[in-house]
């Protein structure tokens, strides 16, 4: 693909949308494209452009766009009805396989989105411990709910543990209840959880946060700071539940937490999310155990509805399927050993950040393993990056490389081709 352009159609949609949508958009990618349809490993805009799509609806279409077995089960599932506000067999057969596949999943709690999850996930812990501070990692992403917009992209960087807002409408007194912590600084947050104990609820991060992996023993150290204290662990595997492994982060890292939140790959493209836990903390939202006062109040629409669920189920069952994992890994590995041959070839300073089912370049000639680090890096010359790539038909997000099973050889050295032609595009503009 040499270019895109954008059709009269398009350029009408957008401006339609501008209209009634604020900043044109729905809040999620950049509101300068109309997605069309989806198939597989790749989209078309109302143009008529095609595109490798590394984006995967921010995710959960790690199987591909309108897969057909899953298009198959949603069918089948839909003249039987969309959702009950009740339980429904596709919902309890799906938490069954849940417990079954991630370490700390005795019960499972559905909601309808990550940040539901995430919310939750935090009042289930302060619930049980009885205590109402948050310690979160800074730059960690944690949904949309007041807690979780602390510190997650701060313009300005805070001394820890100052917990800096996100957003505009947050109330200040929320800031008090968030201690933040450097990512990967082991000495640090084990010292700080020991310095908050009495105070802390519970401790939430993305065992691999955004783009960095955990440091070697920095997870462990999380666990045994967090049980000798008993505060509740928190792994926020909404990304990389089912993406890493099949039991998620905490089967790739050997590290078990007391919580975890899951969404993106066990909606199979549809809206659902859960919480996921041991029984001792997940009895909190069963008031016959607990009572008015440890009672955790939760309800939702669509949480559980059984079109989500078949979408999830079937999901699920094709990433179990012909050693998915082992291609999706070996598919990553070959891109990021393209981004660095090509950008090192350019004279690029730029580091390859992440693991193959997930990573991007953060450009720097430093190492990177926080959020300070991934801040320092050149954004500029990403948006470049990533514009050039876009014009070769390498639809990515501003910051990742969602890698799926539907990714082909052929998707793979298009986007060789891509990088090949970004990195010397950068070259020539140095």
């Amino acid at each position: 693909m040499s270019g895109v352009t954008k059709s009269q159609a398009e350029k009408d949609l957008m401006e339609r949308a501008r209209a009634v949508l604020p900043a044109g958009g729905f809040g999620n990618f950049t509101p300068d494209i109309v997605i069309a349809r989806g198939e597989g490993s790749r989209v078309w805009d109302v143009s008529g452009n095609e595109y490798v799509d590394y984006l995967l609806g921010s995710g959960p279409m790690v199987i591909g766009h309108a897969h057909p077995e899953v298009v198959e089960a949603v069918t089948a599932q839909l003249p039987l009805g969309s959702t009950f506000f009740a339980d429904s067999e596709p919902g309890i057969v799906l938490a069954e396989e849940i417990c079954r596949a991630v370490p700390c999943a005795d019960k499972v709690r559905f909601v309808s989105s990550g940040s539901e999850a995430d919310m939750y996930a935090m009042r289930l812990a302060r619930a049980h411990s009885k205590r109402e501070k948050i310690l979160k990692f800074e730059g960690g992403y944690h949904g949309m709910s007041d807690f979780g917009l602390m510190s997650l992209a701060p313009k300005t960087l805070a001394n820890f543990p100052q917990a800096v807002p996100d957003s505009a409408g947050i109330p200040k007194g929320v800031r008090d209840d968030v201690i933040v912590a450097p990512y990967n600084d082991t000495d640090l947050a084990v010292q700080m959880i020991a310095e908050y104990a009495s105070e802390l609820g519970g401790v939430i991060v993305e065992p691999f946060q955004r783009l960095l992996p955990p440091k070697p023993g920095f997870l462990e150290a999380l666990r045994e700071a967090t049980r000798k204290h008993n505060v509740p662990l928190i792994f926020d595997e909404v990304v990389t539940g089912f993406r890493f492994a099949y039991g998620g982060a905490q089967e790739y890292y050997g590290i078990t937490p007391d919580l975890c939140t899951l969404g993106k790959v066990i909606g199979g493209g549809y809206p659902l999310a859960a919480i996921a836990g041991n029984d001792e903390i997940m009895a909190h939202f069963d008031k016959s155990q607990v009572g008015e006062e440890g009672f955790t109040f939760q309800i939702g629409t669509l949480s559980g509805n059984p079109v989500a669920s078949v979408a999830g189920l079937k999901t699920m069952e094709i990433l179990k399927r012909d050693d998915a994992y082992t291609k999706m890994f070996a598919t990553g590995r070959t891109i990021m050993a393209a981004l660095e041959e090509h950008l090192g070839r350019a004279g690029i300073a730029a580091k390859v950040v992440g693991v193959p089912p997930l990573f991007d370049v953060v450009f720097t000639d430093r190492d990177v393993h926080d959020y300070r680090g991934m801040f320092a890096g050149n954004a500029a010359m990403a948006k470049r990056f990533n514009g050039i790539m876009r014009e070769c038909g390498i639809l990515k997000p501003d910051s990742k490389y969602y890698i799926g099973l539907c990714h082909t050889e052929a998707d793979v050295a298009l986007t060789i081709d891509a990088i090949a032609t970004a990195a010397e595009g950068l070259r020539k503009a140095a």
